[in-house]
């Protein structure tokens, strides 16, 4: 099956990225309206969490529709948010903070909204490094697998800082919020279902 849409990741690359490029040229070009650095770090830091909800998305997606193409594109989807996440910080510490390590570290200690989404990015950084074939055999799946799962806990963390830097209208950051909550009610409950059909089974044995 794979096979037959070598297309696929490519097509889900280019099209991710492609949002970042439009937001590059017209950083280039002075495009970004008067306050540039404040869109840019808002465009980033929200494809970063839409990039990230989509790559949790693939599961649910796969145990709900019996469809197989998402988890093809899992590992894509998750770079992705990367990405975007890394984007995020670099605007952030480069055109806004100036590379002012001192003030990055005071805002990390002193503005909870910062501290969770620098947080959320750091836990990014091992997922993304370990996200290889090759690192899922060096560590064993079942140990690479409990890792990735720090994905969710990066999303949290990635809904909580939308909604404190937004701080009133919160509806946008609240449907984040509840399509995370729903793929977590999908991994839950098949987690249940294989434990109680694992119970069953030792019961007939």
């Amino acid at each position: 099956m794979a096979s037959k849409q070598p297309w696929l990741n490519p097509a889900v690359a280019v099209g991710g990225l492609a949002p970042l490029a439009q937001l590059a040229v017209q950083g280039a070009q002075g495009q970004l309206g008067a306050n540039g650095i404040e869109f840019a770090l808002n465009q980033t830091g929200l494809f970063a969490l839409a990039m990230l909800l989509a790559s949790l998305a693939c599961t649910p997606v796969r145990l709900v529709s019996g469809w197989t193409w998402p988890a093809r594109i899992r590992r894509t989807l998750g770079l992705l948010a990367f990405t975007y996440a890394g984007a995020h910080f670099l605007t952030y510490a480069v055109l806004d903070q100036g590379v002012d390590v001192r003030a990055m570290v005071e805002d990390v200690v002193t503005r909870p909204f910062i501290t969770v989404g620098f947080t959320a990015f750091v836990l990014l950084v091992p997922l993304a490094v370990t996200s290889t074939n090759r690192q899922v055999r060096r560590l064993g799946f079942p140990k690479w697998q409990r890792l990735h799962r720090l994905a969710y806990v990066a999303a949290v963390l990635g809904v909580v800082h939308f909604v404190w830097r937004v701080k009133k209208d919160v509806t946008e950051p609240a449907l984040y919020g509840a399509v995370l909550a729903l793929l977590l009610a999908v991994r839950v409950g098949e987690a249940v279902r294989k434990r109680r059909a694992l119970a069953a089974a030792q019961r007939t044995a």
